[in-house]
């Protein structure tokens, strides 16, 4: 498997509107709306582009064995480094590859202490980000939808 981690302007917009609202992919994203069309994603690829510029991180898109798979990566959210990781259903099974490229960049070349992760109270199967150190670490409000976050400290992380 060849995995790329590209700028989100690489790839055709329409591979993410497809992905976007993506019925089931829309299940595990509160703040999704299925109105993301051509015009909202221009706008919401300049906007996670610009978190590049400001911050010095934001997202990439997944590139596998030459497909788009997703997007995600790290975000700034309120002073913290907020992981997330949005996939085509069809490489889900791929995520847990792409997580550990993503903390590996963040913790040993972004030098970040730690960072979050945020689930809507209703994502009740969490054992999996527990088993990788995650704790529970208060709430916030995003877009009117509440969130229950957890962080992962950088000497906490699991070497397999």
């Amino acid at each position: 498997m060849k995995l790329e981690f590209k700028q989100l302007g690489e790839i055709d917009r329409s591979e993410y509107v497809a992905l976007n609202t993506h019925p089931l992919v829309m299940k595990q994203m509160p703040l999704s709306s299925s109105d993301f069309d051509d015009a909202a994603c221009k706008e919401w690829i300049a906007g996670k582009e610009r978190m590049w510029q400001e911050h010095g991180y934001g997202p990439w898109a997944f590139v596998i064995d030459g497909k788009f798979a997703g997007w995600g990566g790290l975000q700034p959210e309120e002073g913290d480094a907020d992981l997330g990781l949005v996939l085509h259903p069809d490489y889900w099974g791929y995520g847990q590859v792409i997580y550990k490229e993503i903390i590996r960049r963040a913790f040993e070349e972004m030098g970040f202490k730690s960072v979050i992760i945020l689930f809507p109270p209703t994502r009740t199967r969490i054992k999996g980000i527990l088993r990788l150190g995650f704790k529970e670490d208060g709430e916030l409000e995003i877009g009117g939808e509440r969130f229950i976050r957890y962080r992962l400290h950088a000497q906490k992380t699991q070497k397999e």
